[in-house]
């Protein structure tokens, strides 16, 4: 990372704090903005592995949660990846990760474990956020393997359990939704790794 992008994502050395991953070349992270909202909508169409929300979710998204989620933009300034998130409203320390997306160029590269370290560690240090959640369907390799690698890198206890069967869902075919719950993550003392 060149110090002009960790200006621009306001982030400290990624490379002096233990768990942490660089962000690859070439890109940047910062909070989303509405005008972001129909290029996420893509990326996430694109993926062919989320559930597509509506185009105007996503612009709502970026305007009402961008400081619990993330975009990652390439030199030009078109986003390349994103994730959303909210704090949960009855554990407001508990920050729940919506969607995780990678444009297919960007892919291999590590840019979801960046923007993942990013995201929680700005949401530790700006709300306080202690734990993550999300949900993983049990055939999603991609997204089991960087939740269970995130967990490694922060030596965080991970419970999973089945938050919603296959039975919840109102379409045939629905696999489960399994429920990641990893922390207590400690966010390192910024001041202190700079």
């Amino acid at each position: 990372m060149t110090p002009a992008q960790a200006d621009h994502a306001g982030a400290v050395d990624y490379l002096e704090i233990p768990g942490t991953v660089e962000v690859p070349e070439g890109l940047t992270l910062d909070k989303p903005r509405p005008e972001h909202g129909s290029a996420l909508w893509r990326i996430a169409r694109d993926s062919r592995a989320l559930d597509l929300n509506s185009s105007y979710s996503y612009l709502l998204w970026c305007r009402d949660y961008a400081s619990t989620s993330i975009v990652a933009s390439d030199t030009s300034g078109a986003p390349t990846g994103f994730i959303t998130g909210y704090l949960r409203p009855d554990e407001p320390t508990t920050l729940l990760i919506w969607q995780v997306a990678v444009d297919h160029a960007q892919r291999g590269r590590g840019l979801a474990a960046a923007m993942l370290n990013a995201l929680v560690r700005r949401t530790g240090e700006e709300l306080g956020v202690t734990t993550i959640e999300t949900t993983v369907t049990p055939d999603n390799t991609a997204s089991n393997r960087l939740f269970a690698a995130f967990a490694e890198r922060h030596q965080a206890a991970v419970r999973r359990e089945v938050l919603f069967d296959s039975e919840a869902f109102p379409e045939s075919g629905h696999q489960p939704e399994v429920l990641y719950r990893i922390g207590p993550i400690r966010v390192p003392d910024v001041a202190a790794a700079r």
